[in-house]
């Protein structure tokens, strides 16, 4: 049997649970107007990157949920990134059922058409958003799960420099633990800083 030596930490059960954090907070929009449904929004904290190329995503959704039933007919979704100016929005959507409330008018959030998607609207006023096409569904338990490639992404000029780089720290993204919302804050490194040369790391703005 293998020896482990005690770390520092002293570390205390909790159980099997989801505590895998930080993980993204977003918006899922979706329609299905043919079915009488109209845009709606749901708040996804379980949702990640699957694959690169092609690009892909996953969500997981309860079978219950409004957005499931829509989904699964239309087979197309937008996930829009969620800073922290539209916390509380986002919030408001993950309790409320669209059955119930017009998320977007409740919200005084604007539906904008999702390229190329046909029905799946995207949030105007967030700071980026991905269209996305259902490729596969697969029944887990209390979720089913969403496997989707993303067709094409959308950022917000705004957030764009003169050199055509992104200011993701700009946006403000909020992300999920373990039942509270978190603004991310500053930049910890970029990929490959660990062994990068010191021009490399100068032109990034850090130091070794």
């Amino acid at each position: 049997m293998a020896h482990f030596e005690n770390a520092e930490n002293k570390f205390r059960q909790i159980g099997a649970t989801t505590y895998l954090s930080p993980i993204p907070a977003v918006l899922l929009g979706c329609a299905d107007p043919e079915n009488g449904h109209k845009p709606n929004l749901i708040t996804i904290a379980w949702a990640g990157v699957v694959c690169s190329k092609p690009p892909m995503v996953s969500v997981s959704i309860r079978k219950s949920r409004l957005s499931h039933e829509i989904i699964s007919n239309t087979g197309e979704f937008t996930l829009n990134l969620i800073g922290k100016e539209l916390c509380e929005k986002m919030d408001f959507c993950g309790v409320k059922s669209g059955r119930e409330v017009d998320k977007f008018e409740a919200c005084g959030l604007t539906p904008v058409k999702a390229e190329p998607l046909s029905t799946a609207p995207a949030i105007g006023e967030a700071p980026a958003f991905l269209s996305c096409k259902v490729k596969q569904v697969i029944e887990l338990g209390s979720h089913d799960l969403f496997l989707a490639e993303v067709l094409e992404t959308h950022v917000a000029d705004r957030y764009f420099t003169e050199s055509g780089s992104i200011r993701e720290e700009d946006m403000e993204l909020v992300c999920y633990i373990h039942g509270k919302y978190h603004s991310i804050g500053e930049s910890q490194g970029f990929f490959g800083y660990s062994v990068a040369s010191p021009e490399a790391l100068e032109r990034r703005g850090m130091k070794k």
